[in-house]
């Protein structure tokens, strides 16, 4: 019998072999099919995710435009800070980094735990804000995880409290809250940029990816200030208003030839660099904002309204006697009988009855168009925030007993601006030009209020009030000639008058023959024993007009006394 043949088999191992190399087949499809896929297929999607996590869009901070005077002499800049901020989920990793953070910044270690236990679900948290870089950069020294740096702008102001209240300030974000940095916001803010970086785990930026938006700084600011008149009249006015114990005093010095704010000061004052002193009490600019009942330095426009009646002219006689003139019940008296005067003495002496007498006799409509006309009872700072337009009401309403009121400085109202403008404009021959913050390169056209006559008439007639006579002696400048006007007014209270709270006003140009400069000096509430405009505000005027006469280089119109003559030819 045959032995039956059989087929070799296959070894099992060579079957072992096969499979696993079937499925390692399989297992390379399958990862160059997800290859594929990762990189082709789904590609955008994944690199939006990784980019999501690690690239992120940073704010390129602008810098905020540079103030300056009108000679370019810095009064706002914007300097470079670093504010501290954390990850509230990193930081809170480990408890005990918030309060080595919170000591090492002088803060109270359970307040900062507090704020950030409380913002777990955000990724950025101010802790603290606008530090020094070099405190700041020993904040990063520490190496506490989830603590960065972001760098700003603190906005800085050279001169202080020279010019706090006019320039005003800015917020923590170096946004402007008052005075020209608010009025001029828009102009000096910039526009921030933006970045793409790439960032480690930690928020390190480890790479600058591109350039998105390149950060604009904001426009920088001349203003018409003149920092030398500015310092000399700060340094005048507080002085005097230690001096004679006033609550608060303001000055404003007007170019006349171009509407220009060469100075604006104010006391108490207020010094925009310490941030504990942002008390609306202590930065508004009184000079825009706070009303005064102007006094007699309102009696040269009602002059100015007769003059234009036709019905008085320089030459006219008034009689004022016998020293006093009743209307509606109320007696009105000057301080003896002058008897009959001129206007020139009207003026000098300051005679409540001859202003009564030449207002009453004169057209209501007359009075209202020509104060307006000079300003009184509207706007004049074309914008600058706060201010006040005064009171002048609608002549419709007046009785005889308001009208005579009014001529001696009561019934209506005035900011110390408002005032200056009015005399800048009497100084420039009745020219009306706006006013201006603003360096201005030529003078601007103005506005025709009053013939140029009639200024001239009454500049001539006021210049007796700081001659020897007249209630401003001591408004004098030696070497200018001086057309100007006292005021001393009850100080209003809310309705009724303080008995014995006065308001010391002098307002006048120089030099009268040429008028160059208008200024006004107010004193509130002076407590020292003087009250009177001629007494305590004239002084300021005439120390601090004389100086920036000469500082601008403005020829004198008058000869000077012989004791400085001497001495001025001994110095040369």
């Amino acid at each position: 019998m045959k032995a039956r043949r059989t087929r070799p088999q296959t070894p099992l191992y060579r079957w072992r072999g096969l499979f696993l190399l079937g499925v390692l087949g399989v297992l390379g499809l399958v990862l160059v099919a997800r290859a594929v896929d990762l990189q082709l297929v789904e590609y955008t999607f994944l690199s939006g995710q990784g980019n999501a996590r690690f690239t992120r869009i940073v704010t390129i901070p602008a810098h905020r435009g540079v103030i300056t005077d009108r000679y370019g002499e810095p009064l706002a800049v914007s300097t470079p800070v670093d504010s501290v901020w954390v990850n509230p989920k990193q930081i809170m990793q480990n408890p005990a980094r918030v309060t080595r953070l919170a000591q090492a910044l002088g803060l109270n270690p359970a307040t900062v735990l507090h704020d950030i236990s409380a913002n777990l679900s955000l990724d950025f948290l101010y802790v603290a804000r606008q530090l020094p870089p070099p405190r700041a950069l020993a904040i990063k020294a520490l190496g506490i995880p989830g603590v960065y740096l972001a760098r700003e702008y603190r906005r800085y102001y050279p001169a202080g409290e020279v010019t706090g209240q006019l320039i005003g300030f800015t917020n923590i974000n170096d946004q402007g809250q008052d005075g020209l940095e608010l009025e001029y916001n828009s102009w000096l803010t910039g526009i921030d940029g933006e970045k793409r970086v790439i960032e480690d785990r930690y928020g390190r930026i480890v790479q600058d990816v591109d350039s998105i938006r390149p950060a604009r700084p904001g426009h920088n600011l001349v203003l018409s200030i003149d920092m030398r008149i500015q310092y000399l009249a700060y340094r005048a006015l507080k002085a005097q208003v230690e001096a004679q114990r006033a609550s608060s005093g303001s000055m404003v010095v007007i170019d006349v030839d171009t509407g220009e704010v060469l100075a604006m000061v104010n006391q108490p004052a207020f010094n925009p660099n310490d941030r504990s002193q942002l008390l609306p009490e202590r930065y508004r600019n009184r000079a825009v904002t706070d009303t005064i009942e102007p006094g007699s330095s309102i009696k040269p426009f009602f002059i100015a309204a007769a003059l234009m009646s036709g019905q008085y002219n320089s030459h006219s006689i008034i009689n004022t006697s016998p020293g006093y003139i009743k209307v509606d019940g109320h007696i009105f008296r000057d301080e003896t009988d002058l008897g009959p005067i001129g206007i020139y003495t009207v003026l000098a002496k300051s005679s409540n009855v001859g202003m009564a007498h030449i207002a009453l006799s004169l057209p209501r409509s007359l009075i209202w168009h020509t104060l307006h006309r000079f300003g009184i009872g509207q706007n004049v700072a074309g914008g600058y925030p706060g201010e006040s337009p005064g009171v002048l009401l609608p002549y419709k309403d007046w009785r005889p007993i308001r009208i005579a009121t009014m001529s001696h400085g009561y019934g209506l109202s005035v900011t110390v601006l408002q005032l200056a403008h009015a005399y800048a404009t009497l100084g420039a021959l009745g020219v009306e030009r706006p006013i201006s913050f603003l360096r201005v390169n030529a003078p601007p056209p103005g506005r025709r209020i009053v013939p140029a006559k009639l200024c001239r008439e009454l500049l001539q007639l006021m210049r007796g009030v700081v001659r020897p006579g007249g209630t401003a002696p001591s408004g004098n400048i030696p070497g200018y000639t001086v057309a100007g006007k006292t005021g001393t007014s009850w100080e209003d209270d809310g309705g009724s008058y303080r008995e014995h709270h006065f308001n010391a006003v002098f307002a006048g140009v120089a030099p009268s023959t040429a008028p160059r400069l208008a200024a006004v000096v107010v004193l509130r509430d002076p407590r020292a024993g003087l009250y009177y405009g001629g007494d305590v505000s004239a002084p300021v005027f005439a120390k601090v007009i004389g100086q920036a006469l000469r500082l601008m280089g403005v020829a004198p119109d008058k000869p000077l006394p012989a004791a400085q003559t001497l001495q001025v030819a001994s110095l040369q």
